[in-house]
């Protein structure tokens, strides 16, 4: 057996000290050039002030549709007629493409039916994201066989509850988390 020298044992701390300071450095260049890429990733401070809105809609008639900007894409708001609320609740669900509500503020199972689309309970108020469901285009208001929207790039049809019924446009138009938060205000998000 050999005797270990002092001298040797100190030349294996202190390699070892300069391999932990070599890797340790290493961590902290790493970390410090991969962290600006992580942090891009974050959304922006524009985006985070649209997280929510809410938007005034006392001036909307009957038969009209205010179309706002909301996390970059617009949201239709619109004020139904009650011909429209009969035309979207005389519609059977067997007939629509997709039976899905795709209502944000519904459970993911809830039906396409008229009541669970529409933003209030008396039916007037609808709130969508107009955007079509096919390839994104925007559709057109009161336009269609349907008499709600038309998405002219390819041709989806949707009804005046914002279902889709004709055309390649795989769901109906997505309903955002939206409620009143008091009788002529309606927040987004």
């Amino acid at each position: 057996m050999h005797p270990v020298s002092h001298a040797e044992d100190h030349q294996g701390t202190r390699r070892d000290f300069i391999y932990y300071a070599t890797a340790g450095a290493g961590a902290v260049v790493t970390g410090a050039a991969v962290w600006p890429l992580v942090n891009q990733m974050n959304p922006s401070a524009d985006v985070k002030a649209l997280a929510s809105i809410r938007v005034d809609v006392s001036t909307i008639a009957p038969g009209t549709q205010l179309t706002v900007l909301w996390q970059g894409k617009p949201v239709f708001i619109r004020a139904r007629t009650e011909d429209e609320i009969a035309s979207a609740r005389a519609v059977d669900l067997g007939d629509l493409p997709d039976q899905n509500a795709e209502n944000a503020n519904l459970d993911a199972a809830a039906d396409a039916s008229d009541e669970n689309r529409a933003l209030s309970e008396d039916g007037v108020w609808l709130v969508q994201m107009g955007v079509c469901t096919h390839l994104g285009c925007v559709p057109l208001g009161e336009a269609g066989d349907f008499g709600g929207w038309f998405c002219p790039c390819h041709g989806s049809h949707y009804d005046t509850a914002g279902r889709i019924r004709k055309g390649p446009a795989p769901r109906n138009l997505p309903v955002p988390v939206a409620e009143f938060v008091d009788e002529t205000t309606i927040k987004l998000g």
